[in-house]
């Protein structure tokens, strides 16, 4: 995980709903004070789009320059002024990238010397122009970035081109390998989430997890941790187990599938972000549409979290299910999108995917009953609380 990007999207279904490039940097670079740069991108890079107003704006001194890379938009006019106000701004420190690159045009000839990353757009291209374009670039010292990457192929391309970085939805869908196999702590894991879905009795349970020691010492250093709010020390498997109660074992261990593949796939941690931002969103909507119905809340939280295994294991999810006691609800929303949680999952999927899906986003609004106004909120806390819990996780 390098960097991310980030883009103004305005509460309601429509488009960015301001009147020009500067009012939505603005925004970006409101909402990112707001959060706190640190809390919204880490120890990563954020980068952020700019145009010619943004570029002379004097605002642009908030951004922390080394923790910020700048997009030139690719409809900025290239003027001497603003190749001026490039240079000044690269003597201060900030890194720039050229965005939304399909050609080797005279706007990009120009800010060329003056930008470190290339964006190229890799849907606009033939594989003959994507191979031209992305060697000129390389021998002039260019790091690449591919963008708009969707499948496998794309990726494979790009990384044998000496692409450097690559950005796109492919990222959260699977590769499918035949004949891989779920490591004996995956396996485990997988038993315990069907025990607690067939409400099998703690002391069951408890003797599950003895089995595995790594499993009971995680278990005992959650039950243990600040946050939980316990003041005496829980020092057997069987305190903790009663202690956290099932909603919360049953949340430890759908984390702990992510972080588990994290041993062997750096391409964990961003997942496992991703997946505890759907489940949180997910349960934040199950109370705003239904309140005070617990059961639907952790039901949308675990469709949620278990929406991207396949992505994680690389392995069909009806494969995956078919090692889980999954109630029905839950199964048929993951693989049909179907029921009020298919909705949800819907949802969630295409605030992620917002530039394709965006007119899918009124009718499915209008369906759950929410507003567009409450999924930004709701948005916001998943975003926080997910935040909160994927980082320590992992490491």
């Amino acid at each position: 995980m390098y960097a991310y990007e980030l883009l103004f999207r305005a509460a309601g279904t429509g488009d960015a709903n301001v009147t020009n490039d500067l009012s939505a940097t603005a925004s970006v670079i409101a909402h990112a004070a707001e959060l706190g740069m640190g809390n919204v991108i880490g120890t990563s890079l954020g980068f952020i789009n700019v145009d010619a107003a943004v570029l002379m704006s004097d605002f642009i001194q908030f951004l922390p320059r080394h923790h910020v890379v700048l997009e030139i938009l690719e409809t900025v006019e290239v003027t001497e002024e603003l190749v001026a106000r490039v240079e000044e701004l690269g003597r201060a420190g900030y890194t720039f990238a050229l965005d939304d690159v399909v050609a080797d045009s005279a706007n990009v000839e120009k800010l060329l010397p003056l930008a470190a990353i290339i964006k190229v757009d890799i849907g606009e291209l033939t594989p003959g122009e994507l191979t031209q374009l992305s060697g000129k670039f390389k021998r002039a010292g260019k790091k690449l970035l591919a963008e708009k990457v969707e499948s496998h192929a794309q990726f494979r391309q790009c990384l044998e081109l000496g692409f450097d970085y690559f950005q796109g939805y492919y990222f959260a869908r699977p590769t499918i390998l035949a004949g891989r196999r779920l490591t004996p702590s995956q396996i485990a894991i997988m038993q315990l989430m069907a025990q607690l879905a067939s409400d099998a009795e703690l002391s069951k349970i408890e003797q599950s997890i003895k089995q595995d020691a790594s499993l009971g010492l995680s278990l005992l250093r959650l039950a243990n941790a600040p946050s939980g709010g316990v003041t005496e020390r829980i020092e057997s498997l069987g305190q903790a187990l009663k202690v956290l109660g099932r909603q919360q074992i049953q949340r430890w261990l759908q984390i702990l599938l992510y972080a588990e593949c994290d041993k062997s796939r750096t391409a964990a941690s961003p997942l496992l972000a991703l997946a505890a931002c759907r489940g949180r969103l997910l349960e934040l909507m199950a109370e705003k549409i239904r309140p005070g119905d617990r059961n639907m809340a952790c039901i949308a939280f675990t469709v949620g979290m278990m929406s991207l295994m396949d992505a994680l294991f690389g392995l069909p999810l009806e494969e995956i299910l078919k090692q889980l006691a999954v109630a029905d609800p839950v199964r048929d929303a993951l693989l049909a999108r179907a029921g009020m949680y298919g909705d949800m999952l819907n949802l969630a999927e295409c605030i992620e995917q917002i530039d394709s899906a965006r007119p899918q986003l009124a009718p499915l609004l209008q369906k759950l009953g929410l507003s567009a106004e409450q999924l930004y909120a709701l948005q916001l806390e998943a975003f926080e609380w997910s935040d909160a819990i994927s980082t320590p996780v992992a490491a």
